[in-house]
């Protein structure tokens, strides 16, 4: 990490109200750090639970699109927006989730010429027209993902990461925030 994790500066976990003392506390113990993001938004605690209960209700599902797809989605989308904070985090969770050490890379520096099988590709283009050009998003756009294949709970899902991630992508750009050291190595080499 660098000299300052966030220009707003952060907090600490044992300096949050109870609830989420106890919400990343839990985030914590598992992946045995706190993430910067909620170090940052940490001092404006209601619009940190909003961000957990949204990230949560999209990122966590059990239906839909799995959770190495969603990962997927927000790697596309961080890596369009060029949002280093993003695009490494969640790349180290695309690598656990997909148990591939390399996808998260191809897409994240490159996701319209990263080499996808037909699905995965129909969702990074997808969360790509969204990402960029969201204006001129159409139905062309969700006709390409449903001829996929995609349902249409999957093609929400990937509309709704996007749009959640472009948001964070904006949040870590407007603090400079930094991303964990931990977040670079994970997923890459075997536990030990």
């Amino acid at each position: 990490m660098g000299e300052q994790d966030s220009r707003f500066g952060v907090v600490e976990l044992d300096e949050l109200p109870d609830d989420l003392r106890e919400r990343i506390g839990a985030i914590a113990e598992k992946s045995g750090f706190v993430p910067n993001i909620f170090r940052a938004l940490g001092h404006r605690p209601a619009e940190l639970r909003a961000f957990l209960d949204y990230h949560d209700a999209l990122m966590e599902r059990g239906d839909g699109l799995s959770k190495a797809e969603r990962e997927l989605v927000v790697v596309a989308t961080s890596g369009a927006n060029h949002c280093t904070y993003c695009f490494v985090a969640h790349g180290a969770i695309l690598r656990v989730r997909a148990k591939d050490t390399e996808l998260a890379d191809n897409v994240a520096s490159n996701p319209w010429g990263a080499e996808l099988d037909d699905r995965r590709r129909a969702i990074v283009d997808l969360a790509l027209a969204l990402t960029r050009e969201p204006e001129r998003f159409s139905e062309a756009d969700l006709r390409v993902a449903r001829d996929a294949g995609l349902t249409e709970d999957e093609v929400w899902d990937v509309g709704a990461i996007t749009a959640l991630f472009a948001m964070s992508n904006r949040l870590a750009h407007f603090t400079a925030l930094c991303p964990n050291s931990e977040f670079y190595l994970m997923g890459r080499a075997p536990k030990g």
